[in-house]
């Protein structure tokens, strides 16, 4: 692919009243209402590279532009003559890589965070040798040549898996799809060391990219909570939380999950780490798994919920909170007295504030009362752009009840 010269890019411009003082402080979006979107704007191809100007034709530097989404414009570079090739992938990269090299032993993480790392709407989770890539924005559509070249020449990875699956590439207008982009894809699932304990990665059918990497340190939490206890993972899915506590000296485990390849998986993890003893599952909708251990008269120690994202948007705010208030009150009684209950949410529209509200509620309504002991987010190798809420996602609280 050729590079794209500055002189040759396509100019789009802000309206007057748009909030140009936050772009050049860090906010990385342009939304369509704030751009002027003549016939020669709304005919740029997804995906294309221009130079963005303030009203007042001041540039401000190089951004992607996609017509067909509600952000218009993604900030790539506050440099004006910045050049969008293999060699600038490069910087970026060798950027994120930098920061997890001193976050981790083992090339196990995500290693790139979207906005957060400069690359918007790109996610990139390293298995080793294997990297998975989801390319969510148009532009990364359109590079994914020079991305991948310079994704393998810093990292020295060998297969290249593009997942271009979910939600956000939707919203941009773009094609489900999931290919090899290099390298030989994986017969079998990827182990992974992480806390002590060995996951299985479905890096080719799994959610996302096969794993979550954003829980580690919550997990390594509720390990610590863990040892001889006997532990509750509900919304398993590979195992997070519970292969933790077990590799902690758990116990005992059950895993509760609504996909049965999700809890094979969990299983073989715990084959491989010679816990299988300890282990069991069990494969049902949660709500009704819960209310079934209830009247079976189970408690636990330790108790986790980690569902998928009951309010994903702003339309879906008020039910998804009250989803984690059910999901709070029929886990609560589950605690025997003295324990522990960690609740998780992944939606970006709950706050911290709203969940926390939401479970404490739940809490109550269980007939428990709980304090607040630990309230974590997702680890290191999923920064947080200060100027993008959306950014900071996950939000896990431990009460002890």
């Amino acid at each position: 692919m050729t590079d794209q010269t500055s002189p040759a890019l396509p100019v789009v411009r802000l309206i007057p009243k748009a909030e140009a003082r936050a772009i050049r402080h860090g906010f990385p979006w342009v939304y369509a209402n704030e751009l002027v979107t003549d016939r020669r704007t709304r005919n740029l191809t997804p995906g294309t590279i221009a130079r963005l100007e303030d009203a007042n034709r001041v540039p401000m530097g190089v951004v992607t532009v996609n017509p067909a989404s509600k952000i218009i414009c993604r900030m790539l570079d506050q440099d004006p003559e910045a050049v969008v090739d293999q060699a600038w992938f490069a910087a970026r990269l060798t950027r994120a890589l930098a920061h997890r090299a001193r976050l981790y032993d083992e090339p196990f993480y995500r290693l790139v965070h979207a906005e957060a790392d400069g690359l918007p709407g790109v996610i990139i989770d390293r298995f080793g040798d294997l990297a998975v890539v989801q390319p969510n924005a148009a532009w990364a559509d359109v590079l994914i040549g020079p991305l991948v070249a310079a994704l393998q020449d810093v990292t020295g990875v060998t297969t290249v898996i593009m997942n271009g699956t979910g939600r956000a590439r939707t919203l941009e207008g773009l094609a489900e799809k999931t290919d090899v982009l290099t390298g030989d894809a994986p017969h079998d699932p990827v182990a992974v060391p992480m806390n002590g304990a060995t996951y299985m990665a479905d890096v080719m059918g799994g959610q996302k990219t096969g794993l979550f990497f954003d829980q580690r340190p919550n997990h390594a939490f509720v390990a610590g909570l863990s040892k001889g206890a006997r532990v509750l993972d509900v919304f398993s899915h590979v195992g997070g939380f519970g292969l933790a506590a077990l590799a902690a000296d758990a116990a005992s485990v059950l895993a509760v999950d609504g996909s049965a390849p999700a809890l094979e998986l969990a299983a073989t993890g715990a084959s491989k780490m010679g816990v299988s003893d300890r282990f069991t599952t069990r494969k049902g909708d949660a709500f009704d798994v819960l209310a079934a251990l209830a009247e079976e008269g189970e408690t636990f120690d330790v108790v986790i919920c980690d569902p998928p994202a009951f309010a994903p948007s702003k339309p879906a705010l008020d039910a998804g909170l009250r989803a984690y208030e059910r999901i709070a009150r029929l886990a609560a009684p589950l605690v025997a007295d003295g324990g522990y209950l960690t609740l998780c949410s992944c939606s970006h529209a709950a706050d911290l504030t709203k969940f926390r509200n939401a479970s404490a509620r739940g809490i109550g309504r269980g007939g428990r009362r709980g304090q607040i002991i630990y309230t974590g987010s997702a680890g290191p190798d999923h920064p947080l752009l200060p100027h993008l809420a959306e950014s900071g996602y996950l939000k896990a609280l431990t009460f002890r009840l």
